[in-house]
Parts: C-alpha cells; sequence; structure tokens
C-alpha cells in the first residue's frame, strides 16, 4: 500500500490515514468549479472537456465524452488511486484492519500479474489500463460522516477512480449517495443491509457480499430442520439499517415458515459497552434462542455477557450473520454447536482452488489465515478490475454498464454474476457449525462447513426492497 507518494501531481498529506478527517483542520476545500457550475455558466472549448480541479480548472481532452467525476483526469498519469475508508478503531476495528490488508493484498496482485489475480481480472496487465493502482487507507471509525470526509479528500487530492469500504451499512448507505452525487464508482465492503442494494441503491454503487435477506433465507431452513417449528426467539439487534432490516428479514422468515414467536428485540446503540439491561429483558422472555444479530466488538461483548448472565447456554445462540474472528474472540466453548451464515470461511480451499490460493497467499503474507472481510475486499478490487478492462476505460458510465451486462464472472467461491437490476452479486452463501475445542484440527479451525446455498435461490425479486437505481450521468 502507498498511501502517501506523489504522482502526478496528486498528493495526499503524510499522515492523512491517521488523522481525524471529521476535524475542521482536516476538512477538504471544495472544487473551486464543479462540472455543474462550469455548464451553468456556458463555459465550452472546442476538442476539450472541463475537468473539476484542484482549486483551480484544468482541461482534459476525452474522445468527446463530457468530463464526469474525476474522469478523465484521475487516469491521465501513470497511476490511478483507490480511496478506501474502513473502521481501524471502534466497535468494527478488527474487521475493518482485516478488510485493508484484503484491498492491499489485492492491489499488489493486480500490480504484478498474480495467477489468481489473473483468473479473476485476465486483462490486468501489471496494473489496468497500462497504470499503476494505489491504495489509499483512512480511517472511518464506522462513521458515515468520517467515512464520506475521507472519500473527500481523496478526490480533492488524488482524483481517485474507485471508492471502496465500509464494514457498517450506515456507512455504505452514506457513500452510495456520495458516489452518485459525485459520479465515481464505489464498491461497497462488508455491508449486511438489505437496503445497501435495496432502497438506497445507487447506478454508481456496487455489492459483492451477502446481506440479511440472503442470510435469513440461506440459515432458516436449517434451525427450522435442526429445531422445528413454533419455538420463542429473542433477538438482539443493533440500531441502524444493518441491524433492522437483518433482524427483520430473519424473524420474518422463521414466523412465517416456523411459526415462531418473537418474544422480545432488544436494540441497542452501535458501540454499546454494557448490555446489561438488555439481556436483563431477554433472560425474562421466555425466550429458547438468543439470536445475535450484533456485530464487531458489539458481538462479541453480548455474547460474553450473555454467558455471564446465564443465557448462555440456557438458550441457543445464533448468529444469522456472523462476523469475522467471533469464534476467535469469545472462544470455541462459545460458539461450539452454534449455527451460523457467514461469506466465506478459509477450509472451503479443500473445495475451491482459487479459495486455496487466497487462502495461501494472505497466509504467506499476513501470518494467519483470511477471515471473510479480507476476501470480499480482495473479490471486490478483483471484479472491478476485471470491468474496467473489459471495458477497455476508466470512464464511469463505460464501467458499470459493463458490470450491468450480468455476465458469468469467477470468484473464490465458483461462477458468479452482478444484477443488474439493483447491482448486487448473485453469490452463495455459506453456512457454518461452530467447533468444539476438541474437535479443532488447528488453531484456526473454529467453523465446519456444512452447506453451501447458491445465490439465486436467497435473494427477493430486484425491486422488492426499492431499488431504483438513478442516471448515469
Amino acid at each position: 500500500m502507498t498511501a502517501f507518494d506523489d504522482h502526478d501531481g496528486r498528493k495526499a498529506p503524510a499522515a492523512l490515514a491517521s488523522q481525524d478527517l471529521s476535524s475542521p483542520a482536516m476538512r477538504p476545500m471544495p472544487f473551486a468549479l464543479s462540472r455543474r457550475n462550469a455548464l451553468r455558466a456556458g463555459i465550452g472549448i472546442v476538442g476539450a472537456t472541463l475537468v473539476p480541479g484542484i482549486g483551480h480548472m484544468g482541461l482534459a481532452y476525452a474522445d468527446d465524452k463530457p468530463a464526469i467525476g474525476t474522469w478523465p483526469a484521475g487516469s491521465q498519469g501513470s497511476s490511478v488511486f483507490i480511496g478506501a475508508a474502513v473502521p481501524l478503531t471502534g466497535t468494527y476495528a478488527v474487521q475493518g484492519e482485516d478488510e485493508r490488508k484484503g484491498l492491499e493484498l489485492a492491489v499488489e496482485h493486480i500490480n504484478t500479474n498474480n495467477p489468481l489475480m489473473k483468473a479473476l481480472a485476465p486483462k490486468i496487465n501489471n496494473g489496468v489500463l497500462g497504470k499503476k493502482v494505489e491504495l489509499l487507507v483512512a480511517d472511518s471509525a464506522a462513521k458515515p460522516n468520517q467515512a464520506v470526509q475521507a472519500e473527500q479528500t481523496f478526490i480533492n487530492q488524488n482524483k481517485v477512480v474507485l471508492m471502496f469500504g465500509s464494514t457498517s451499512s450506515a456507512v455504505a448507505v452514506a457513500l452510495n449517495k456520495f458516489a452518485q452525487r459525485e459520479k465515481i464508482l464505489y464498491m461497497a465492503g462488508i455491508s449486511g443491509s438489505n437496503d445497501t442494494t435495496g432502497k438506497d441503491c445507487v447506478r454508481y454503487g456496487f455489492r459483492q457480499g451477502f446481506y440479511g435477506e440472503t442470510a435469513a433465507n440461506a440459515i432458516g431452513p436449517v434451525l427450522l430442520a435442526q429445531f422445528g417449528k413454533n419455538r420463542k426467539a429473542a433477538f438482539m439487534t443493533p440500531d441502524y439499517t444493518y441491524g433492522h432490516t437483518t433482524t427483520k428479514s430473519v424473524a420474518d422468515y422463521l414466523t412465517e415458515k416456523g411459526g415462531w414467536t418473537v418474544v422480545t428485540n432488544q436494540v441497542s446503540p452501535l458501540g454499546t459497552q454494557d448490555f446489561s439491561q438488555y439481556l436483563t429483558n431477554i433472560g425474562n422472555s421466555g425466550a429458547e434462542f438468543l439470536i445475535n444479530v450484533n456485530w464487531g466488538r458489539d458481538a462479541v461483548l453480548s455474547t460474553q455477557q450473555a454467558k455471564q448472565f446465564g443465557i448462555i447456554p440456557k438458550m441457543t445462540l445464533v448468529v444469522p450473520y456472523q462476523i469475522p474472528f467471533l469464534a476467535k474472540e469469545v472462544g470455541p466453548d462459545l460458539t461450539a454447536g452454534v449455527f451460523a451464515a457467514t461469506d466465506f470461511w478459509w477450509t472451503l480451499e479443500d473445495k475451491y482452488p482459487l479459495a486455496k490460493m487466497f487462502v495461501e497467499s494472505f497466509q504467506k503474507k499476513y501470518g494467519y489465515r483470511p477471515e471473510w472481510g479480507a476476501e470480499n475486499a480482495y473479490v471486490s478490487l478483483g471484479h472491478w478490475a476485471r470491468m474496467v478492462t473489459e471495458a477497455g476505460t476508466f470512464y464511469p458510465p463505460d464501467v458499470i454498464k459493463q458490470f450491468e451486462k450480468g455476465e458469468t464472472i469467477p470468484s473464490l467461491l465458483g461462477d458468479v454474476h452482478y444484477r443488474p437490476q439493483d447491482h448486487q452479486l448473485v453469490r452463495p452463501v455459506i453456512l457454518v457449525r461452530g467447533k468444539a475445542k476438541k474437535d479443532m484440527k488447528n488453531d484456526e479451525d473454529f467453523w465446519e462447513v456444512i452447506g453451501i446455498v447458491p445465490g439465486d435461490k436467497l435473494m427477493q425479486a430486484p425491486d422488492a426492497f426499492g431499488c431504483k437505481l438513478g442516471d448515469y450521468t
């Protein structure tokens, strides 16, 4: 990762990745002249297009296509920049760091023609369309405003051609809207809300990972087969779009298909440290199952405290949208026998050759086997590189239209495709069950894969959650 090199006048401040971008001192200056304002002003130059500059107006020849977003200025030098806003502090920091490493490995592989990346994007050639790819990273702290401000800085100072990252669906939704406004492509990272490619979908946003509705439709049948109908469940839900939409999807499935009853839904703020009031209500609810939708550090603390309150093992724990590192952080004693839905697990290397290549590359570089934040980031960048090289241009509308062809393309888990109607990848959901410590073959062997459910069987109709993509330009 080279976050701070000076290429073609695009230089990031040396402390950018460690600075709080929400502080007034770090707020970027607005463009001196936007494309819209230029058009309103009636400015025109024959044979050239106006490009929003950083404190100035620049000219760029653009093959008779109007300048849009950071195009063409962002792809005129020897390098192109990707701006990632991921949580490196706060309740989702562990997952954000895993995401960052997946991005870093992907960029390295794009620039060196690694065989794994060539399998995802065959036309890369020591970069993308003759350009080296460089990665910029800033800490979003899982805060939407901070993520948007980080990306705005990257736009102003580096003319990024792609924005990446979330790990919080509130961030993903905010960056969706920002991407559509700025006309710069955005690949969401970890984002479990139905809304990301539902009511908050945009033309300029894409999601590779699974989400609440697909998790519910994958794990629901397993729960009904294992535990039967007419059971009582208590939910723990983080108070933002991911939590609410995932809880609704899981609860709807269990109540409609299995006659389960939701006896209580305890909603807590993101970053809660003490879950005692919520767990007291759950303990008094008469529930047989604790369905924990919390994520990141919140999931770790709430699970540990549920054990302290005696709720686990009295109630059966279910994790419908598994966080990376949950078993590692709470220990196999708490996750043994627990059913969970997830995006990727490293033992899938035994089934998928590309997954094996990824796990080996990641472990060699970082010293541990990757979680699904890293897998999500790596594959997302691989798919972006594929679409750009297939389109033969960085021009955003053309890259979007390449995604929207819906062609079958590889992933680490077999063939997949993006739906043109909502920009959601149609991909499998992985079902796992926690291993007891005595059954673990090594110190990272926390989960047994019990199912790989094809994505097309799990997804709602493209317009069911209100997706309206918006304009290309």
